[in-house]
């Protein structure tokens, strides 16, 4: 996995106009220039949240890029959910997990319980 290259990727979308302009023309030209797995190719091309966090997305770095896909907040969060319950625990990086995610789905219940009321 080049988890760093995801980032990388993320990251220069986030900062730089002309390559969101021309992610948005082409998404196959740009990630070319990235040295992806298949997965996250697929990830980041069909802007599955879910799976880009399963596979270490930084949370930070990742959010970003579900505002620059037009997600909502809370529908961010429940991607984040979505993906650990289709693809497994987070992987790798700072929120791989241990115990197939369950506890990171009871908090994230638990909080977002609390912001809606």
């Amino acid at each position: 996995m080049s988890l760093y290259q995801v980032q990388k990727f993320l990251y220069n979308l986030n900062r730089d106009e002309q390559v969101q302009q021309a992610f948005s023309k082409n998404k196959n030209d740009v990630l070319s220039d990235y040295d992806l797995i298949q997965e996250e190719y697929g990830a980041l091309h069909s802007g599955d949240i879910g799976l880009l966090y399963v596979l270490g997305v930084n949370g930070q770095i990742l959010m970003h890029y579900a505002a620059y896909l037009q997600i909502e907040w809370f529908d961010y969060l429940q991607l984040m959910r979505d993906g650990i319950e289709e693809y497994g625990p987070v992987r790798a990086g700072i929120y791989t997990m241990t115990g197939g995610g369950e506890q990171f789905n009871q908090v994230l219940s638990a909080d977002v319980g609390k912001e809606k009321k």
